[in-house]
């Protein structure tokens, strides 16, 4: 991580630096990553996704993700719970995925243990470390920005405890980050300067 400032992208708005390096970054970080999401399928899904990620950058993720939600049901929650050997054999060779013996492993798994909780339980645990934003000033560099943090060692911990896997205080926190439960973007971007209007709703399970 360089000690980088905002820069402006393709149209002149001011934006982390991360987000420049492809088209599909720019439009992940504008519409999507710091964004508030919720429901029990959708951080199922970024659950799976940021497992996926260890190791890799997210780009390879992120433009396999309609693989992976072709593979994975949409990743329902109850459906991939309900994925036989013959659905792990065939996500084994699917080439629109990352054919990762133990990550896929783990996001059946996964599916199986929440498949046991009540609707609601996987949102209100993983919101209830989100840190008070007060608490927090904006970054000003990508130095600024942590890999790890307590909060989300706390969250990792308290989720294996649970039964969950592939799940490490790193993974956490990119969770956290991705998912609005922080914002990283950094002092100036125009993401975070318009926070207070066009990121709110954020996302839930899709219908």
């Amino acid at each position: 991580m360089t000690d980088r400032t905002v820069l402006a992208g393709p149209d002149g708005a001011p934006r982390c630096p991360w987000a420049l390096s492809t088209e599909d970054y720019v439009t992940y970080h504008d519409e999507e990553w710091g964004r508030p999401v919720h429901g029990d399928d959708a951080l199922y899904e970024r659950l799976s996704l940021e497992a996926f990620q260890s190791g890799l950058s997210w780009i390879t993720i992120l433009r396999r993700r309609p693989g992976f939600r072709a593979a994975f049901a949409d990743f329902r929650i109850e459906k991939v719970a309900a994925f036989t050997d013959e659905d792990r054999e065939r996500l084994l060779v699917d080439p629109g995925i990352i054919r990762n013996r133990a990550k896929i492993d783990a996001t059946l798994a996964n599916a199986r243990v929440l498949a046991d909780w009540s609707p609601g339980e996987l949102d209100t645990l993983i919101w209830s470390y989100a840190p008070d934003p007060a608490a927090r000033p904006a970054p000003k560099t990508l130095s600024d920005v942590p890999a790890v943090t307590p909060e989300s060692t706390a969250l990792s911990k308290d989720l294996k405890k649970r039964g969950l896997r592939f799940i490490g205080p790193t993974t956490a926190y990119a969770l956290m980050q991705a998912c609005g439960l922080v914002d990283d973007h950094l002092e100036g971007c125009v993401s975070r300067t318009t926070a207070s209007g066009t990121r709110g709703a954020g996302t839930q399970d899709r219908p």
